[in-house]
């Protein structure tokens, strides 16, 4: 067995957690179309991955460094999986499809200052009432409770939406946009 010190494998253990996390934000950020931002994330992620699997290389024969290497990784994973999840970047599209006609789930989301497209449809049964919102995914879990108050019995859709336009997320886009400017970002 190759000679170790005893802070090598933390050190990979840890690069691989911070490398693979920067990779899960970098796709996701590329995903959603912030390629600079994908780009800025995928240079720190390289370095670190470099570093990591150097220290591994280094010290091959040693299992210590590839457990540390292979544990990083699936712990960056999970670490990645839950920054992304709580950041809950993007938009959301929820459809309803409503039988229910008393329960009016357009009428009673614009209440609550959601924009609501309504459709008439024609279920199974007979006329329905189709609603469409898109929502910031951070706003998902509330919307959806709040449809299953108005009327429990909907189905429900939930979709990805790529990019969302229009005057009132054009409007979240500049506020979004002025408090970064603000904190030092970034300009074009």
């Amino acid at each position: 067995m190759t000679e170790m010190a005893w802070y090598i494998p933390p050190l990979i253990f840890l690069a691989r957690i911070c490398d693979v996390s920067i990779g899960t934000m970098r796709l996701i950020l590329l995903i959603q179309g912030s390629r600079y931002w994908a780009a800025f994330l995928g240079f720190w992620e390289v370095i670190i991955w470099a570093l990591a699997i150097g220290g591994m290389l280094s010290f091959l024969s040693n299992p210590f460094a590839l457990v540390a290497y292979a544990a990083g990784f699936a712990s960056g994973t999970l670490v990645g999986s839950a920054i992304e999840h709580r950041i809950a970047l993007g938009y959301r599209l929820i459809r309803v499809i409503n039988a229910n006609l008393e329960n009016n789930v357009s009428g009673a989301l614009r209440e609550h200052d959601y924009r609501v497209t309504r459709i008439e449809g024609t279920g199974r049964s007979g006329p329905v009432e189709i609603a469409f919102l898109v929502v910031k995914r951070r706003d998902l879990l509330d919307a959806m409770r709040l449809i299953e108050r108005i009327a429990p019995d909907a189905f429900l859709t939930v979709e990805r939406a790529d990019r969302a336009s229009g005057a009132a997320f054009e409007a979240d886009s500049r506020l979004a946009r002025r408090a970064w400017d603000k904190a030092g970002g970034v300009r074009k």
